[in-house]
């Protein structure tokens, strides 16, 4: 079993920044692909990024292209997701996640996600 743990999410004004973490623990936390998703409410879940087992290689999200960059410590087990030039259609919960094809979107574990909020 995998447990993940998302921190840094926080309150910025548009055009800021914020790193949210993802720590995973577990059996094979070091090796195994990760994501992070988003949801708003009343909207559908977004997958925003994802980075490879080896940290090799990384997927993103049109809409993020050029704003965020995902990476992996793995001394330090965590995953980050560097974020700038955050706007209001940002806002939501954002998870980390993973499983065998996570970055095919599916998904075995996720936590239980951090609040980013982006407005003037």
């Amino acid at each position: 079993q995998v447990r993940l743990v998302e921190t840094g999410g926080g309150s910025v004004q548009p055009g800021g920044s914020l790193r949210l973490s993802c720590l995973a623990s577990g059996e094979t936390s070091d090796y195994i692909p990760i994501a992070w998703f988003r949801q708003a409410p009343g909207k559908e879940r977004e997958e925003v990024s994802c980075i490879s087992a080896s940290g090799l290689t990384t997927n993103y999200a049109a809409f993020v292209k050029g704003r965020f960059t995902i990476s992996r410590d793995k001394a330090k087990s965590t995953v980050y997701l560097q974020m700038n030039g955050l706007v209001p259609e940002d806002t939501a919960v954002y998870h980390c996640a993973t499983g065998p094809d996570a970055c095919r979107a599916q998904y075995t574990y996720w936590g239980q996600g951090t609040q980013v909020t982006v407005s003037s």
